[in-house]
């Protein structure tokens, strides 16, 4: 699959779809339109970076409420909005909810392409966030039990002598356990590693 990244457009105004994908292959954008929140939803999920332009104003579903419904589906995707019935209170939900860009129309062609490329940097940031901590969660899940409880001990902030008193096993035996656990992490140092913790466990499970 390419991995070039892709911006969804959705305005139920075919002239506005066909100059928007017209602006963004300009600058070597690929982009999918669509007439409506509900074509956009039977859409296929595409796992490259893209951000979705969106008109406030939609036949069915408005902007804002296919904002709230993508949150509720756990669609992560930037968003930049675009109206021509713009006020500061409809602006101030929007970008309160995460939107990337509360556009009026008529809008400079600068202005949204920026927009558009804040966003893809957005969701490139987070699909990169999401990988990293996939990877971290396969390494810890490789280590054995006891590795993983060793692991959490010294992340707690346990010494190895302590560790060793609480397993009820020789301090030498954590010790291999401990670099043993340190090499499967690939962490370079203890810092290393009680960052890497820190990324994929919850405060309450880091210590045993």
């Amino acid at each position: 699959m390419s991995a070039d990244p892709v911006v969804f457009v959705v305005d139920d105004d075919a002239s506005v779809r066909s100059s928007l994908k017209f602006l963004l292959s300009t600058v070597g954008l690929q982009t999918e339109a669509f007439d409506s929140a509900d074509g956009f939803l039977h859409k296929t999920r595409v796992d490259v970076p893209c951000c979705l332009v969106l008109d406030v104003r939609l036949p069915g579903l408005s902007g804002l409420d296919f904002q709230r419904e993508l949150a509720t589906r756990n669609i992560c995707i930037p968003i930049v909005f675009l109206t021509g019935h713009g006020d500061i209170p409809m602006s101030v939900r929007a970008m309160k909810a995460g939107a990337v860009e509360f556009l009026t129309k008529p809008f400079r062609d600068q202005d949204l392409l920026d927009a558009v490329r804040v966003a893809l940097d957005r969701d490139r940031a987070r699909r990169e966030q999401e990988k990293e901590i996939t990877d971290i969660r396969g390494r810890f899940d490789s280590l054995t039990s006891r590795e993983q409880e060793v692991v959490l001990m010294v992340v707690a902030g346990m010494l190895n002598k302590q560790i060793a008193a609480e397993l009820g096993t020789a301090e030498s035996t954590v010790k291999v356990q401990r670099s043993r656990a340190m090499e499967k992490m690939q962490a370079e140092s203890l810092a290393d590693l009680i960052k890497m913790i820190h990324k994929v466990q919850p405060p309450s499970q880091k210590a045993s």
